[in-house]
């Protein structure tokens, strides 16, 4: 079942092989382009010190809430003979290649959807995934760290109205639905408001703030968002509703 679900609190989460634990998720690489997760990086010290261990949501399975689990249909060999990147090397669209070369996963690039010819990632790592040639026109895989952009002011057409605390992802196609932004600085009591990629004007990734299309007031005005509640369909139409934005749905 798709849930939205918190990328603060996923990280931390166990990362289950099939065969073992393997770490832990430390933070996500999303897609500026199409704001969709592309990678999870695992926190591996313990078991693969000195390497940056690369998840993708293809070989993702289940979220065991519970059990704070991310269950991933590989083996630890695999993961541990899959194309090494150093800790604090980039991940460059060659080094993609190799990497789904290695899994024999389908390229996500290329096609009419976010997940190449598909609308969830799962679906690329299936044997009869279409395979199509690498392009190359854009080497440049767009990739962001959750982590970095935690933090980002927001900047309202009119004032600044808060920062990125943390981000909610669809737990099957991976996509970010939302931004969460703390408004504590600019509007008392500290209320928490979402924000859809859709409504984003521009990222100035140099001085690490994000403009939406959006007034201040408007912001202000908007549905409260609770941490500790689930974001299910009827929140999300009500916010949307209340913008007068039409759904992603």
């Amino acid at each position: 079942m798709t849930m939205l679900r918190s990328m603060k609190d996923m990280k931390g989460y166990i990362l289950g092989a099939q065969d073992g634990e393997i770490g832990r998720c430390h933070d996500f690489l999303f897609d500026d382009e199409h704001w969709a997760t592309r990678y999870i990086v695992a926190d591996t010290r313990r078991w693969l010190p000195g390497r940056k261990v690369l998840i993708s949501p293809i070989a993702i399975g289940d979220a065991d809430g519970k059990r704070r689990l991310l269950s991933v249909g590989l083996t630890k060999e695999q993961i541990k003979d899959s194309p090494p990147l150093d800790a604090e090397a980039p991940v460059s669209r060659q080094f993609e290649i190799t990497f789904n070369k290695y899994y024999d996963w389908a390229h996500y690039w290329g096609g009419p959807s976010v997940w190449g010819a598909h609308l969830q990632p799962r679906l690329l790592g299936r044997p009869q995934a279409e395979r199509q040639t690498p392009d190359l026109d854009d080497e440049d895989p767009h990739l962001r760290s959750a982590r970095e952009v935690t933090g980002y002011d927001i900047q309202a057409t009119d004032t600044n109205i808060g920062h990125v605390e943390d981000f909610i992802v669809d737990s099957d196609s991976w996509i970010i639905r939302f931004m969460v932004v703390d408004t504590g600085n600019w509007i008392p009591g500290s209320k928490k408001v979402l924000i859809a990629p859709s409504w984003i004007d521009a990222v100035d990734w140099k001085r690490s703030d994000v403009q939406v299309d959006l007034e201040s007031q408007k912001i202000k005005q908007s549905p409260e968002y609770n941490p500790t509640l689930p974001v299910n369909r009827e929140y999300e139409t009500r916010l949307y509703d209340f913008y007068g934005r039409p759904y992603y749905w």
